[in-house]
């Protein structure tokens, strides 16, 4: 289980892992497209990590010398398995790239906020997802691929009410 001492660091990771696991149950992961509707869905993820990461840089600088550090464990990672969609699971492995270059940063040392270099790191991600999504997923969707199909057990359904 990841732990850091920065609690945007913490929540930004948080929202990583949870749209992963979005993305890894979602029904395109078992297919060989990404539906209108996934794509959508993928691109709400993005916008709200650059909306949290606006939210991070944007706020002042904090002392805490009575509360730092603090560790502060961000859950164990989900568990991805492999999935059908080549697609799917290029975006999950580069935000898995995201969160952990995160979760290893200098940034994750400090109570809050990003430092310019790890902050260039975790968006030039986000930006490729984006791109992704933009430049390929978007213009190559569908692909026939009845011969090498299915390779993968379907992921599962997604979580029932508690």
């Amino acid at each position: 289980m990841a732990t850091v001492l920065n609690h945007d660091i913490a929540g930004l990771c948080r929202r990583i892992n949870r749209f992963i696991v979005e993305l890894h149950l979602s029904v395109s992961s078992g297919v060989h497209e990404v539906n209108e509707f996934d794509q959508a869905r993928l691109q709400h993820y993005l916008a709200a990590a650059r909306a949290y990461r606006d939210w991070v840089v944007g706020q002042p600088h904090l002392d805490l010398p009575e509360t730092h550090p603090r560790p502060i464990e961000i859950g164990p990672d989900p568990d991805v398995s492999a999935v059908e969609n080549e697609s799917v699971r290029d975006v999950i492995n580069l935000m898995e790239l995201c969160r952990d270059e995160l979760v290893n940063s200098q940034s994750a040392r400090y109570p809050a906020g990003l430092i310019k270099f790890d902050d260039a790191r975790a968006m030039s991600i986000i930006e490729k997802c984006q791109k992704f999504l933009d430049e390929y997923i978007a213009k190559v969707q569908p692909i026939d691929m009845p011969e090498s199909s299915p390779s993968q057990p379907m992921s599962g359904p997604g979580a029932t009410g508690i």
